[in-house]
């Protein structure tokens, strides 16, 4: 069964940071591009950042561009989130998401087979 498994979610204070992690199980992926959304209440889910399967290609959003880095070990089949300079704004449920092997990472959750059950990320102001 693949499971997509977050953590690092929390209350943190504006201008804080998280560093959120997830962990892929079920079957590696390696060659998968994977990303991160989230969902704030009353909003659709969205973009956040992506990655290519080396690592060695990443992709943000605007609006976190510059505070937020994505990395991945693949060893440790886990995907990082390491998120700066939190605002109340990133206020949201994070997801975790990847792509079936040899894809290319994209900003469309659709396009995003396999998803964890996210963690919530609170900043208060």
């Amino acid at each position: 069964q693949v499971q997509l498994v977050e953590s690092g979610g929390g209350l943190v204070q504006a201008g804080g940071s998280l560093r959120l992690s997830c962990a892929a199980s079920g079957r590696t992926f390696s060659n998968s591009p994977m990303g991160w959304f989230r969902q704030a209440p009353g909003k659709e889910r969205e973009f956040v950042a992506a990655i290519n399967w080396s690592g060695a290609r990443t992709n943000y959003a605007a609006s976190v561009k510059g505070r937020f880095t994505i990395a991945r070990d693949n060893a440790k089949n886990t995907v990082y989130l390491q998120i700066n300079s939190l605002k109340p704004e990133d206020t949201a449920v994070y997801y975790c998401a990847a792509r079936t092997a040899f894809t290319t990472d994209t900003v469309f959750p659709e396009d995003y087979n396999y998803w964890g059950q996210g963690t919530q990320v609170t900043v208060s102001s």
